[in-house]
């Protein structure tokens, strides 16, 4: 089972210590559906403030083990960042797809002052800074690689089989709620082209954070917090 050596710890723990501290949130938001009091009622507001703490934690805890460099044709990923944030959006834009107005709303408490701000970055933080590093680190950093041979720091970045592109696109998508299923199989794939074509893993972690700041930005322009 992966997860055994030291190794496979500083790949897989960030994103399992990520998704972890999701667990207490749908519980309270299980329990105390309808409560007025926000802390359970409303779980997304410090479970995601929450997550970006532990998965920063976690990738500081390791950072050595990822021997990052500046990422190999920068270019490509940022191209591939902004293709998959149309895919992203299309639904919306493009196909007349309703607006998805129920979510992360970063006004929640309150339209100005430093709680808002303070809402507001804290989401930021999490959307383009921990989470790609924390998927990137796992999906294309390790599993990419340990489909193909369970000694995967043996195994050069961007190493292609169809195993491992198949299985690493669907857990990806899996990882999203439903009807993010469409777009996320395409950005997967496009992800996965991302460590093909660069074999660069700060390459995978700057196109995810270009999508995900270009997404944070439609959000806020738009008010669709559905989308993050």
């Amino acid at each position: 089972m992966f997860g055994a050596t030291p190794h496979e710890k500083a790949y897989v723990g960030p994103l399992f210590g990520f998704l972890a501290v999701m667990l207490p949130g749908l519980l309270a938001e299980w329990l105390f559906k309808g409560h007025s009091f926000w802390m359970v009622a409303e779980p997304r507001y410090w479970v995601c403030p929450l997550q970006a703490l532990v998965g920063g934690i976690l990738i500081i805890r390791w950072w050595p083990e990822y021997k990052l460099r500046p990422p190999a044709r920068a270019w490509f990923a940022i191209l591939i960042g902004v293709i998959a944030l149309i895919l992203w959006i299309a639904p919306q834009e493009f196909l007349g797809v309703a607006p998805r107005r129920d979510g992360f709303d970063a006004g929640f408490f309150g339209p100005a002052g430093w709680p808002y701000y303070l809402n507001t970055g804290l989401r930021f933080v999490r959307l383009v800074i921990i989470v790609p590093f924390v998927e990137e680190i796992f999906w294309r950093g390790f599993l990419l690689r340990y489909l193909i041979d369970d000694d995967f720091l043996d195994v050069p970045i961007g190493a292609f089989s169809w195993k491992s592109f198949g299985i690493v696109t669907a857990g990806f998508t899996l990882e999203h709620t439903f009807p993010d299923w469409p777009a996320a199989i395409l950005t997967g794939m496009l992800f996965n082209a991302v460590a093909y074509y660069t074999r660069s893993l700060s390459a995978c972690v700057l196109t995810h954070a270009v999508t995900n700041l270009l997404l944070g930005l439609y959000v806020m322009h738009t008010g669709q917090w559905g989308f993050w």
